[in-house]
């Protein structure tokens, strides 16, 4: 990360099972959905890419996401579990990212549709065209996009198209 001054990852939870009479909170994931958070965290791992900070939704299924990836990771990464991510708008993502320390230059979040995919179509500015007509169209659970902002000096100050996609993940 060289020449890049902060880079954020947005993580789509991985596949949840639909349980009747289960809160949507406690909904775990499926078999598919496990090996589809270890597989996030080997590409995590395959390219060298360590956040300094995991933001995760408190529910079941963005934990379990969030396990599966650090098993796979080079390194213990700190988690902070923000209630307020929790199926939320992209305002409240953004907020959550722009109260990030600024000792943390490479920040993953773990969070749920539609927010996140808002979240990170407002973001970006600019990128690989096919990537972004892909994420235009799509971003399914396990869902892994990475954006580069070369400029910004304060997570603060973290604005809308302002970032430029470096990677479009799936699973």
């Amino acid at each position: 990360m060289s020449s890049v001054s902060h880079r954020l990852c947005l993580l789509r939870h991985a596949q949840a099972a639909l349980v009747p009479g289960l809160p949507d909170h406690d909904r775990p994931l499926t078999e598919s959905g496990e090996t589809a958070a270890l597989r996030v965290g080997d590409w995590l791992a395959e390219a060298q890419l360590l956040p300094d900070i995991a933001i995760v939704s408190t529910a079941r299924r963005t934990r379990a996401t969030w396990d599966g990836v650090q098993k796979r990771l080079s390194a213990f990464v700190p988690a902070v579990f923000e209630k307020r991510i929790y199926e939320s708008t992209p305002e409240n993502i953004l907020e959550s990212i722009q109260y990030t320390a600024e000792a943390h230059h490479c920040v993953l979040v773990v969070g749920h549709n539609p927010g996140l995919h808002q979240l990170a179509l407002d973001l970006i500015e600019q990128g690989d065209s096919n990537s972004l007509a892909r994420l235009n169209q799509e971003f399914t659970p396990g869902s892994l996009v990475i954006i580069d902002f070369p400029a910004l000096p304060a997570w603060e100050q973290l604005d809308r198209h302002s970032g430029v996609l470096q990677r479009f993940v799936t699973p």
